[in-house]
């Protein structure tokens, strides 16, 4: 988001570079990254938009994030990402 929101061709490119390597798809480049985040209109990462597990799940729940599910606490989907980024879960609410 930074990279689209700053027009930074410069981050988009490293961002592609390490998003790529760390996801072995060589598809990501730095015309498919941007993105304005998942609660904004706008250009979505094609990954965020089409295949995000959270993304869908919101959007099938008709939630604007999934902060808003009475599930949060006991969720398997965003389990994992509050056990090894505990700050994300607060960023929600």
């Amino acid at each position: 988001r930074i990279a689209t929101v700053r027009d930074d061709n410069e981050l988009r490119e490293k961002t592609a570079q390490k998003w790529s390597i760390m996801n072995n798809a060589p598809e990501i480049t730095p015309a498919t990254i941007n993105c304005m985040g998942c609660r904004t209109d706008g250009a979505k990462f094609a990954y965020c938009n089409d295949y995000c597990p959270i993304r869908k799940c919101v959007n099938e729940k008709g939630y604007n994030t999934c902060g808003d599910c009475k599930e949060l606490d006991d969720c398997q989907i965003v389990g994992a990402i509050f056990q090894h980024a505990p700050d994300a879960k607060e960023n929600l609410l």
